[in-house]
């Protein structure tokens, strides 16, 4: 098959588009072909590597995709992939349990006890075909578009077990989201739209503020025009602060924490900013604040929040589409944040 893959960890010339063998599905899997990809700020950060990263390589990236079912591995567990049949069109759950341990026992699949990320340190989506467990597949309906189905599949489930099933954002509160261009941001405007929630959303400009408000963000906040932007925050629900403040940042948790009224609660998933940074403790105890962290989602949660995608109620934000072989330009773009929403690979 094709693919694009690394060597060694570096910059955007350690890429390659090659050829490398295709997998074959093991007892429990299915072989997917592969006809789009999504890409994410991990696959760089893999790609650039860190301490302790163990990987296998040539390593290929990519948590997102969506192909046809090609082969069945046989057998299938009891209950898993039932229904799907060679020639279905799916999306991939990058949300790799064991279905072993006790958290994967309770539904609990995002804590499992050995936890992969599909395209992180197992073999990923920049290529034509992938092979994974049965139970990571949810089957499209026929005409639904495949770079759609990709773009949303991580995002989305991450911003709906955030926001809905650790936050408890609920109608008529109020959600500030720190960023308005990535994938989970996006995602996130329009999860709490569906809740019924107002949304103010801090961009880094006009353009991206403009574009978060087609999603339906009520108040936007320029951080190249206002530094302090938790001021900003404060006079626009007059003094009130706000119920949930959505930060994927991390060196922007001191203004979030500022931002938010008595009682919030501060939703992370990320770090684009920085893994470490500073916060002052008096605002969390003296304004009753809760920092409520997660990563991806249950098996069941992906279900429910592609069932809405399929729907039209949730729809994937679509950047700009980048050739297989041109997948060091696509990701040169999105550590640039040039992108505003998901940018994907058209695999031929």
């Amino acid at each position: 098959m094709k693919a694009t893959l690394f060597r060694r960890h570096g910059g955007p010339e350690v890429l390659e588009y090659t050829d490398f063998p295709t997998p074959q599905p093991q007892a429990g899997e299915i072989l997917v072909r592969l006809r789009a990809a999504a890409l994410n700020r991990m696959d760089v950060l893999v790609r650039n590597g860190w301490p302790g990263l163990k990987l296998e390589l040539p390593h290929i990236n990519g948590a997102d995709g969506a192909g046809e079912v090609v082969a069945l591995g046989s057998p299938l567990p009891e209950g898993e992939g039932s229904g799907v049949r060679v020639g279905d069109r799916v999306v991939i759950n990058a949300n790799l349990g064991c279905a072993k341990c006790e958290f994967c026992q309770n539904g609990w699949d995002n804590l499992c006890s050995d936890w992969h990320l599909l395209g992180e340190t197992i073999r990923g989506t920049y290529a034509e075909y992938v092979c994974v467990p049965a139970r990571q597949l949810y089957k499209l309906p026929p005409e639904f578009n495949f770079h759609a189905a990709a773009a949303a599949a991580l995002v989305y489930q991450t911003a709906w077990h955030s926001m809905v099933k650790r936050g408890g954002v609920k109608a008529g509160e109020t959600v500030a989201i720190v960023g308005a261009g990535g994938g989970v941001n996006s995602a996130s405007i329009q999860v709490a739209k569906y809740i019924g929630a107002q949304v103010i959303v801090i961009g880094s400009n006009q353009q991206k503020l403009e574009q978060a408000e087609s999603l339906g963000a009520d108040i936007l906040i320029d951080r190249s025009k206002e530094e302090d932007w938790s001021k900003a925050v404060f006079i626009a629900t007059e003094k009130r602060g706000v119920d949930v403040v959505v930060d994927n940042v991390g060196t922007t948790f001191p203004m979030s924490l500022r931002a938010l009224k008595k009682g919030g609660r501060l939703l992370t998933v990320g770090n684009s900013g920085a893994p470490r940074f500073e916060i002052d403790n008096r605002y969390i105890f003296a304004k009753h604040l809760s920092i409520l962290g997660s990563s991806m989602s249950t098996l069941a949660d992906f279900v429910e929040v592609m069932e809405l995608v399929v729907a039209g109620k949730l729809k994937a934000i679509l950047d700009k589409t980048f050739f297989l072989k041109d997948a060091s330009a696509a990701q040169e773009r999105l550590w640039r944040g040039e992108n505003f929403g998901k940018i994907t690979l058209e695999i031929p």
